[in-house]
């Protein structure tokens, strides 16, 4: 728990110190990620300061017995690295609604059944704006799921982004 307030603190105080770099006002794409299941989620950005932005995304995962369906939002700090390489790293929650086939579990009582769910997350990743209005991530996303299988998943993902 100690280790968990120490890097909260550190990046909150790395946001703070934090040199401005230009990020783009805008950017929406598509984020590829694994996380339990393979799936694609529709990816907004938005900045709110010269430093820190919300990331919105929508995604859909998909694994052989169960489909989701997740919201998730994000506030990022972001640091340049150097010209157009950034890190960034922020805290998030969302929501969800996963549906799985309970027939491989079950036989004799075949049927299917939904659950929502609610997770809190975080991001660390690197990203690369080129000079035209294509920007590019790489992101590891921790996820704490509350209501559906109470456990800790590791989502990774890539994106690539439209920015205006």
């Amino acid at each position: 728990m100690k280790k968990t307030i120490l890097l909260v603190f550190t990046v909150f105080a790395l946001g703070l110190q934090a040199n401005a770099q230009e990020i783009a006002k805008n950017a929406i794409g598509i984020r590829l990620s694994e996380s339990d299941g393979f799936g694609p989620e529709v990816n907004y950005q938005r900045a709110l300061g010269e430093n820190n932005r919300l990331e919105l995304g929508l995604a859909v995962h998909s694994k052989k017995y169960w489909d989701a369906v997740k919201l998730t939002g994000i506030y990022q700090w972001v640091w340049n690295i150097d010209g157009g390489f950034n890190w960034y790293a922020g805290p998030g929650l969302g929501a969800g609604v996963v549906n799985y086939d309970k027939k491989h579990w079950d036989y004799d009582n075949r049927y299917d059944d939904s659950e929502a769910f609610a997770f809190l997350t975080g991001d660390v990743g690197i990203e690369y704006s080129f000079d035209f209005p294509l920007l590019v991530s790489f992101d590891f996303r921790p996820q704490i799921n509350l209501g559906y299988r109470d456990d800790v998943s590791f989502d990774v993902g890539i994106s690539a982004r439209y920015q205006f």
